[in-house]
């Protein structure tokens, strides 16, 4: 398995997608029934299949990702080849950004002396997804890219 297997309420949520799955791989629904009963180790690796096909599918079309903790927000943009990172720290630690407060705080105190705000970029492995995975397994979530969007206005200007 590659990434990890999806769990079982995002089975549920694609079940209809599972049900193809399997039948592209001419599995009825009493042979699926009797392959979970009689051999549980080829219907677990069915599953780690299907799940390994959903995430590559959702990492192939990955751009941007958020993480952020108390004092930290790390914004990523991904292309083909390189990640870019928006990174802020916050060096005031009655400040929690993961607050509403406290992101109220950054938005009105962004040139602070507190506040750090740099830049990386980083050549992709050849495996880009797992890349990316990594990071979402490290706790980012994919999102459409406008707080990195916005804070780069904000570095390049």
């Amino acid at each position: 398995m590659k990434y990890s297997r999806l769990t079982k309420e995002q089975f549920e949520e694609l079940h209809q997608e599972f049900i193809n799955f399997l039948a592209s791989q001419s599995i009825t629904a009493k042979e699926w029934d009797e392959i979970k009963r009689d051999k549980p180790e080829v219907a677990e690796d069915e599953m780690d299949v299907f799940s390994d096909l959903i995430w590559e599918g959702v990492l192939d079309k990955v751009t941007y990702l958020e993480h952020f903790s108390t004092q930290q927000m790390f914004l990523f943009q991904i292309t083909q080849v390189e990640i870019h990172l928006i990174g802020i720290k916050i060096e005031n630690e009655a400040i929690d950004i993961t607050r509403r407060e406290g992101y109220q705080w950054l938005q009105k105190n962004l040139m602070d002396d507190t506040v750090n705000l740099y830049t990386s970029s980083k050549v992709l492995s050849e495996d880009r997804n797992k890349d990316i995975f990594a990071l979402i397994q490290q706790g980012a979530v994919i999102t459409k890219g406008d707080l990195f969007q916005y804070f780069d206005k904000v570095v390049n200007s």
